[in-house]
């Protein structure tokens, strides 16, 4: 078997292809690399200027080292092998969107103290406990989720009841799953 394509040989595909320093650039994707990247390296720490990271497409099985990344905004994890979103709290006062669908996540611990966060993409992962949704309702800031396709998404919805369930635990939350709440929901 071959082994996955390290952050630093990406970023120096990056900067080959856009004719951009990886410290510099604000919008960086790495998605799909052939062979897959399977872990996020120290090298994602060059990525000084960074607001937009995509890593979507790939085999990462765990979040780790952002900490570098001061500006990050928008974090892009979709279609990877995560089971966690451990080691994402590290951007806790930056991020703004987490596009995290098509992955193993069963819970929302790790993005629970985020202070920034308005957009939460979480689609077909594996949330099936009703009381995860509740942790959704501490985050202050968030106004768009999306998390059709997840167990208790499944689940309530065949009951009819996945609107008005997430609306009582969560609020604050303008827009779930692309519909907009309206005044009196």
């Amino acid at each position: 078997m071959s082994k996955g394509t390290s952050i630093k040989d990406a970023l120096k595909q990056f900067e080959d292809e856009t004719k951009e320093k990886a410290k510099d650039a604000k919008i960086v994707k790495l998605i799909g690399k052939i062979p897959f990247i399977e872990k996020m390296d120290a090298s994602l720490s060059q990525l000084e200027a960074c607001e937009h990271l995509s890593l979507s497409t790939n085999k990462i099985e765990k979040i780790a080292n952002l900490n570098g990344l001061k500006h990050l905004r928008v974090l892009s994890l979709g279609r990877n092998s995560l089971k966690s979103l451990a080691g994402i709290e590290v951007c806790n006062d930056t991020l703004q969107e987490l596009w995290c669908s098509y992955n193993q996540i069963d819970r929302f611990k790790g993005i629970t103290s985020m202070k920034k966060l308005k957009v939460l993409y979480m689609a077909h992962n594996k949330v099936s406990d009703l009381a995860e949704l509740g942790k959704l309702s501490g985050i202050s800031t968030l106004e768009d989720v999306v998390l059709i396709g997840n167990p208790i998404e499944e689940e309530l919805s065949e009951a009819g009841r996945w609107f008005s369930e997430f609306k009582k635990k969560c609020p604050k939350v303008k827009k779930l799953d692309g519909v907009v709440f309206g005044g009196d929901d």
